[in-house]
């Protein structure tokens, strides 16, 4: 939410944390309500690991084991479009989401990931209002937009 700030210059505040049956996180952006679901973009399971400090879900695992089976000029292509499948699914009861991947992975930097996001598409029947890509874990390389 800074990092979208400093970049449009408008405010997002009043952050409060959501349970389970709704987006991660909720706020203000321009006086109105938006919730944001979050998540994380790896590119391996000691990756995944590694960042998170803990154990892999067995989905997670599941899925970092299908993406290394991959070529490896497909690897960031195949998990960004796994990645945004399985958020596309998802049901919440919010009128307004928008989805957030933190790319967490140190292998993937915006030149590979502005290249990766032209060959993605985004269904029409899907539950966000944008779907915006933090390119680096720490922001520093900025925020890309998908779709």
């Amino acid at each position: 939410m800074r990092l979208y700030e400093s970049q449009f210059n408008i405010e997002i505040r009043h952050i409060w944390h959501n349970a389970p049956a709704k987006p991660d996180v909720s706020c203000y952006l321009n006086g109105q309500q938006l919730d944001l679901e979050i998540a994380h973009l790896y590119s391996s399971e000691s990756e995944a690991m590694a960042v998170l400090g803990r154990p892999l879900s067995l989905n997670t695992q599941r899925e970092l084991a299908l993406m290394a089976q991959t070529p490896d000029d497909e690897h960031l292509t195949t998990a960004l479009s796994r990645l945004l499948s399985q958020k596309y699914k998802k049901k919440y009861t919010s009128e307004r989401v928008w989805l957030v991947i933190r790319n967490a992975s140190s292998l993937w930097h915006r030149p590979e990931l502005e290249l990766a996001l032209h060959q993605l598409q985004t269904p029409k029947n899907q539950p966000f209002e944008q779907v915006w890509l933090v390119c680096d874990y720490f922001g520093k390389e900025g925020l890309c937009q998908i779709g």
